[in-house]
């Protein structure tokens, strides 16, 4: 398949959590990408001032279900929640062309 979507999740974590932080990628990225529908990839991006994970999606309703899904809000969410100062900013992208 072919990424057609792309959900951004960007975070302020500061350096003392991001292994904490890290740890959660890790540990759900396999999962992510072999159940969650339309998953086609999932990056780490790091730098000073913040921390993305950008998700790539067959589709924008496949990107929008993954926030909603149990996944995400029983153990990525709550996974990650202690280690930002404030609330991440999410973004959906849907791939030009």
């Amino acid at each position: 398949m072919t990424v057609k979507a792309y959900l951004q999740v960007t975070m302020n974590i500061p350096e003392k959590n991001r292994a904490a932080a890290i740890k959660v990628y890790t540990d759900y990225r396999e999962p992510f990408l072999k159940t969650i529908p339309g998953a086609e990839s999932k990056q780490l991006l790091v730098r000073d001032e913040d921390v993305q994970v950008l998700h790539g999606f067959d589709s924008v309703e496949h990107a929008q279900a993954y926030l909603k899904s149990d996944m995400f809000t029983k153990h990525v969410f709550p996974g990650l929640k202690p280690n930002w100062v404030n609330d991440p900013e999410v973004r959906i992208f849907t791939v030009a062309g």
